[in-house]
């Protein structure tokens, strides 16, 4: 579906998007166009893979005027800028409110007035049951796609959602930070050791972009299925690949975190159609004529459960350090 085809890639510099460029380069595709603020890792991301399908595009999604032209003549955008630090959320809302909910509107309106074909937004699992605010902003964003899904017509951008759980070594994420505190004979810190997490290689978290660029139709919200581990078994995972006999030190939660996270909610799961390794949850496309909903109320929550990091399968150590073997930064580390 890419040949000669111009994907945009908004906060491509990051993990998602290296991840994309990697995948796509040497592809059939036309061109891919990386969106972001930031000019020195721009410069990094063009001098590690001189190639001149690769085009940069410097602008804030905060600011419309300064994006919009890079979306002039795109076919297909996947929107992954986004604050994603839960702490500094936590002590910044309004700049999380900025950049994962502004931001993503001025994308829809970029890509709705030059008439891109599909664009996916990346979500989380922090927005389901939200109770900090990166997952309140990302939450809102959501509703925000869906409600602007509502509005287009048939020969309009199709707008769908993708909802990730961890993506394993992806900038800010744990295990970097574990690695790193070995590396330094420093003891890894952990937060809960019962606290569980889902398990995405990044090469899965593309693999679910690509399903959702396919089969997504307007208002879908596409999740992937994925194992969990406890932050205990991960750490032990990383010390055992490591070689270390480091002791873990518990620090206790962080600001805004949860016991576990859901990838879909039980209100969710009532609409939800499971594709085998995916969750399709299509769009409420019902409009504000609420008195219908007196007479015609659904019943079936009352028997569904949330799709959460303690009900789905769990690793053990060593499934835990075959799926971290997978994965390029650990074997490099190692």
């Amino acid at each position: 579906m890419f040949k000669d085809k111009i994907l945009l890639v908004t906060g491509g510099t990051g993990s998602f998007g290296n991840a994309i460029v990697s995948r796509f380069l040497n592809s059939q595709i036309k061109e891919i166009r990386i969106l972001s603020r930031d000019e020195k890792k721009q410069e990094d991301m063009r001098k590690k893979y001189n190639n001149d399908k690769l085009k940069f595009y410097i602008g804030d999604v905060r600011d419309y005027n300064s994006i919009e032209g890079a979306f002039i003549g795109a076919d297909y955008v996947f929107h992954a800028a986004a604050l994603k630090q839960v702490p500094s959320c936590e002590f910044y809302p309004m700049e999380a409110v900025k950049t994962n909910i502004i931001g993503s509107d001025n994308v829809i309106s970029a890509c709705v007035k030059n008439k891109v074909k599909k664009a996916i937004f990346l979500s989380t699992d922090k927005a389901a049951y939200p109770i900090n605010a990166m997952g309140m902003s990302k939450a809102l964003m959501e509703k925000n796609v869906v409600a602007r899904s509502r509005q287009l017509g048939a020969n309009d951008t199709v707008l769908c959602l993708t909802r990730y759980g961890n993506v394993m070594a992806s900038r800010g994420s744990v295990i970097p930070l574990f690695v790193d505190q070995i590396e330094k004979n420093k003891p890894i810190t952990i937060t809960n050791p019962e606290m569980t997490r889902f398990m995405m290689t990044l090469e899965e978290a593309v693999d679910l972009v690509l399903y959702a660029f396919e089969f997504g139709e307007q208002g879908d919200l596409l999740v992937q299925k994925a194992p969990a581990s406890t932050i205990e078994v991960l750490a032990k995972a990383v010390l055992e690949l490591k070689g270390s006999k480091l002791k873990p030190v518990y620090i206790g939660t962080r600001h805004g975190e949860k016991l576990y996270e859901v990838l879909v909610t039980e209100e969710e799961m009532i609409k939800a159609i499971d594709l085998g390794g995916f969750y399709k949850v299509p769009a409420d496309n019902r409009n504000l004529n609420y008195d219908i909903y007196f007479d015609k109320g659904n019943k079936q929550i009352e028997l569904t459960e949330s799709y959460h990091s303690h009900n789905t399968k769990r690793l053990d150590v060593k499934e835990m350090k075959e799926l971290l073997l997978k994965l390029d930064e650990i074997k490099w580390e190692l």
